[in-house]
C-alpha cells in the first residue's frame, strides 16, 4: 500500500518561521518530512534542524535525511520533551498538529473508521495502552466524559452506555469496524456529510496518545526553548487543540497582571506579533483534508521568564 502526504500550509509556515540561514529550527511534529525539508531548503550549511516525532514510521524517514544531511539532529519522542532542549536554543518552532494521511490511511494503524483495523490509534504503537485495550477496561463514566469532553458528541452517554453494553453481550471492541457500527446505533441524529463515529474516534485517539496534555507541554516549552526573536508557530485540525493554542498566545502576549499586588508594574509579555492565517480556497479545493487547518504564529519577547510563563490548564 502507497501511503501519501501533502503537507497543509507548507509555504506559509516556513514564511511564518522567517529562517535565518544560519539558525537552529525545530520541526517538532517531523511526519513525512515536508515542513522540515522546506526548512532545510532555506537553511545555510551552518544552519540546524532539530527534529521530533513519536511515530516510528516517521523516524525511519528523518533518520534517513538526517543520514544525508547532517544539519539534522533527529528525536524519537513525543512534543511533550521540549522541555529537555536547552534553554533558548532555537530561532524556530513548529508545531503541525493532528493526525497524517498515512497514519489515517493505514488499516493496521487503526485510526480511522473508514478502514478495517485493529483498534490502536496509538501515534507510537510500541508505547502506551492501546483504543481497544482502553475501551475494555474503562467505565461508562470515564469514557462518557473523554467522548464528551474530547469528542464534543452531545451523545457521548449513549455511546458509552452501548460500549459497555457491547462488551458485557459480546467481549470487548476490537476492530474499527466493530467501534464504528456500535457507535452508529448510539447516535440518534448525524451531521450532515460527517460519520457519527467522527467524534467518538477524535475523542478516544486524543486520550489514547494524551495529546491534549502534550501541546500544553510543548507550548510550556516553548517560552524556554526560543531565543528572543524566535517564532513559534503551530497548524491545528480541530477545535479543541485551537482554542486552546489560541488561549495560550493570547494569555502570554499581555502583561501578565500579579492580583496580589496590583500597583506593581506588571512584567512585559513573553509573546508578541500574534497573527492567525487559513488555508487558502485553492489548497482547500485541492486537498480537503487542509479545510479544518488554522495556522497560529507568535515571537518570544526578550522578556524574563518569571509567573507569566505558568501554564493556562484545563482541557480546552
Amino acid at each position: 500500500m502507497t501511503l501519501t502526504h501533502r503537507t497543509v500550509l507548507l509555504n506559509e509556515a516556513v514564511e511564518a518561521l522567517q529562517i535565518q540561514p544560519d539558525g537552529h529550527y525545530i520541526d517538532a511534529t517531523f511526519g513525512r518530512g515536508g515542513h522540515s525539508r522546506a526548512i532545510l531548503a532555506r537553511l545555510s550549511p551552518a544552519g540546524r534542524l532539530t527534529v521530533f516525532d513519536r511515530d516510528p514510521a516517521a523516524i525511519e524517514g528523518a533518520r534517513a535525511l538526517a543520514a544525508a544531511d547532517a544539519r539534522v539532529d533527529v528525536r524519537h519522542a513525543s512534543f511533550a520533551t521540549l522541555a529537555d532542549e536547552p534553554a533558548e536554543s532555537a530561532d524556530g518552532l513548529l508545531l503541525d498538529l493532528g493526525v497524517s494521511s498515512p497514519q489515517l490511511d493505514d488499516p493496521a494503524r487503526g485510526f480511522s473508521f473508514r478502514h478495517d483495523g485493529p483498534l490502536d490509534m496509538r501515534m507510537d504503537p510500541t508505547r502506551g495502552i492501546s483504543a481497544a485495550d482502553w475501551l475494555a477496561t474503562a467505565t461508562v463514566a470515564e469514557m462518557t466524559e473523554v467522548i464528551r469532553d474530547y469528542g464534543e458528541e452531545r451523545f457521548a452517554a449513549s455511546v458509552a452506555k452501548a460500549i459497555d453494553r457491547r462488551r458485557q453481550e459480546r467481549g470487548p471492541v476490537r476492530t474499527t469496524r466493530e467501534l464504528a457500527e456500535v457507535v452508529a446505533g448510539a447516535v440518534k441524529t448525524r451531521e450532515p456529510g460527517k460519520d457519527p463515529a467522527t467524534r467518538t474516534f477524535q475523542a478516544i485517539r486524543i486520550h489514547v496518545n494524551a495529546e491534549l496534555e502534550a501541546l500544553q507541554r510543548a507550548l510550556n516549552a516553548a517560552l524556554r526553548v526560543l531565543r528572543p526573536g524566535g517564532r513559534l508557530v503551530v497548524i491545528s485540525f480541530h477545535s479543541l487543540e485551537d482554542r486552546l493554542v489560541k488561549r495560550f498566545l493570547v494569555a502570554h502576549a499581555r502583561p501578565a497582571v500579579d492580583r496580589r499586588a496590583p500597583m506593581v508594574e506588571p512584567p512585559p509579555p513573553l509573546l508578541a506579533d500574534v497573527s492567525r492565517t487559513l488555508p487558502s480556497a485553492q489548497e482547500v479545493a485541492d486537498n480537503p483534508r487542509a479545510r479544518s487547518a488554522v495556522m497560529r504564529s507568535a515571537t518570544r519577547t526578550a522578556a524574563p521568564l518569571g509567573a507569566a510563563a505558568m501554564a493556562i490548564g484545563g482541557r480546552g
